[in-house]
């Protein structure tokens, strides 16, 4: 059930809010009742890459909730006014101290249950020259024997990984999506299979 929270972006007016079903609309939005001002809530879009460094992976350790000490992607939220390619390279920098380039999209997951919409891209570092980020407690180049899986933050961790095993030899190849009948749902008590 949505929260009746304030407005992020509240009107100038400052007129009384209440949830209701805009003209036009078929969701139940917060609108203002001065200046009819709708607040618009969209899921959040998240950025990150599988990074190579040879034949290693970059792998970041978190030291945030959620899922503080479990290995993850770098990756996190889109900025506002900042492009996707942007946004995946400069979560990188700040979680690994890592440089990429980008070669293309490896996956778009859709992630319902917390409204989000997860872009990965491929990429390759520049050097090996990485160290622990404010988010991260450690950072790793991995060969894909030695990868964590028991100890992996989520389920798109997993599936990004496992599916840029499929393509790292291809040049070209189709983004991939949610593997079937995958939704992010998980149980965070739960050992993450490989």
């Amino acid at each position: 059930m949505p929260h009746n929270h304030a407005m992020a972006s509240y009107p100038e007016s400052g007129g009384p809010i209440h949830r209701t079903i805009p003209a036009g609309d078929n969701r139940a939005r917060l609108v203002c009742d001065a200046c009819g001002y709708i607040q618009y809530d969209n899921p959040k879009v998240v950025v990150g890459a599988v990074a190579i460094w040879q034949d290693r992976i970059l792998l970041c350790r978190r030291a945030i909730e959620p899922r503080t000490g479990y290995w993850t992607l770098p990756a996190g939220y889109l900025e506002l006014n900042e492009s996707t390619e942007d946004g995946a390279m400069r979560e990188a920098r700040e979680e690994a101290g890592a440089e990429l380039r980008l070669n293309s999209i490896l996956a778009v997951y859709n992630i319902p249950r917390i409204s989000q919409v997860q872009i990965i891209y491929r990429a390759e570092l520049l050097s090996d020259d990485i160290a622990a980020g404010e988010e991260s407690q450690e950072v790793g180049l991995f060969k894909a024997a030695d990868i964590p899986w028991k100890d992996l933050a989520f389920p798109s961790v997993r599936w990004a990984l496992r599916q840029y095993d499929e393509i790292k030899d291809k040049a070209s190849f189709a983004p991939f999506t949610n593997p079937d009948g995958e939704t992010g749902d998980f149980d965070p008590d739960a050992v993450m299979g490989v």
